[in-house]
């Protein structure tokens, strides 16, 4: 019995130890402030750019904006619940991390979606605060300029980092690496047989898709999804895709460097962003982010060069277009 008394003794501080620092919101959050730097809170309708890890009860992690190296842009709403986000970035002001937890219950029913993968109680989510701009007695004009301001200038910082960060790559994985006239680097890891690709034709593929940091946002391969948990979607068919080249269907990198191969063949490609998505990004991909992709070429499906080809939309005239009444 006294060791049984013992060992709860010691559990219940080392539970208190475990969550010394924090304090009780409201709705059942929790949060414990790392850093507090004087300034104003952020309040709804201000505009933050913050960093952001965010982990299940496991201490999984689900999301990571260091992996993409760009912080997260946030406008700042009244929030939706009490002890959510908002209510936890309320608390908060440039400078400052911060650790939080909120209920998961709560947050997938305000957004009216549960991800079909998480398991757990709480969503926890580590914060530090880049940079914050007020919206306060500003009119809507003088704000959004800020924002612009703080876009282009960190738009310059990243286009300016980017050739570096592809080189570095480029010297950690020790690749042999060629590079086309319009900028595409790639590694052909497997040769194969056959003619190559060409436009008009339809690809057969297995892709990986990942940014530098080595963090995989896409892929058609059910091990590597299962692999890299957030990304696995429990109700997609992972086979190879069909990819129509040369019809812009794809990021230019693709279109390109899917012609580098013939059947059974496999690539790395390291696309810079002018081939990828640019200036503007596609979460999680961010402006100016390079990106990596291995693929295997699986089949090609030959354009008939006797098909017929499709007939051209007629254009009404301009001066015979009918006219609103």
């Amino acid at each position: 019995m006294k060791k049984s008394i013992l060992f709860l003794a010691a559990a219940a501080i080392g539970l208190a130890s475990c969550n010394s620092g924090f304090k009780k919101g409201e709705g059942g959050m929790v949060y414990n402030i790392h850093e507090d730097k004087d300034g104003p809170t952020i309040q709804a309708g201000d505009f933050a750019a913050i960093n952001l890890v965010v982990k299940n009860d496991a201490d999984s992690v689900l999301f990571n904006s260091y992996d993409n190296g760009q912080p997260q842009p946030v406008l700042a709403q009244k929030p939706q619940y009490k002890g959510d986000m908002f209510a936890a970035l309320g608390l908060l002001s440039e400078g400052d991390s911060a650790t939080v937890k909120v209920n998961a219950d709560s947050l997938f029913k305000a957004s009216g979606q549960r991800p079909p993968n998480f398991k757990g109680k709480s969503i926890i989510y580590d914060i530090k605060i880049v940079k914050v701009i007020q919206k306060g007695k500003l009119n809507d004009m003088m704000f959004q300029n800020r924002v612009a301001d703080y876009f282009k200038k960190q738009a310059d910082v990243f286009k300016a980092a980017e050739p570096g960060k592809i080189q570095k790559y480029i010297a950690d994985k020790d690749l042999k690496v060629n590079k086309t006239a319009s900028g595409l680097y790639y590694q052909v890891t497997k040769p194969g047989s056959g003619p190559n690709v060409a436009k008009g034709d339809t690809a057969v593929v297995n892709y990986t898709g990942s940014l530098l940091s080595g963090n995989v946002f896409d892929t058609s391969i059910k091990d590597v999804a299962q692999k890299n948990k957030k990304i696995f979607n429990p109700m997609r068919n992972y086979t190879p895709i069909k990819i129509a080249v040369g019809g812009g269907m794809v990021i230019p990198g693709w279109d390109e460097g899917l012609q580098l191969l013939n059947k059974g063949a496999k690539i790395t490609l390291i696309i810079p962003s002018k081939l990828a998505y640019g200036e503007r990004g596609m979460q999680p991909i961010g402006p100016y982010t390079p990106i990596a992709f291995d693929i295997e070429l699986v089949n090609i499906i030959h354009a008939d060069p006797n098909a017929p080809k499709p007939a051209m939309p007629q254009m009404m005239p301009q001066a015979q277009q009918p006219q609103a009444k």
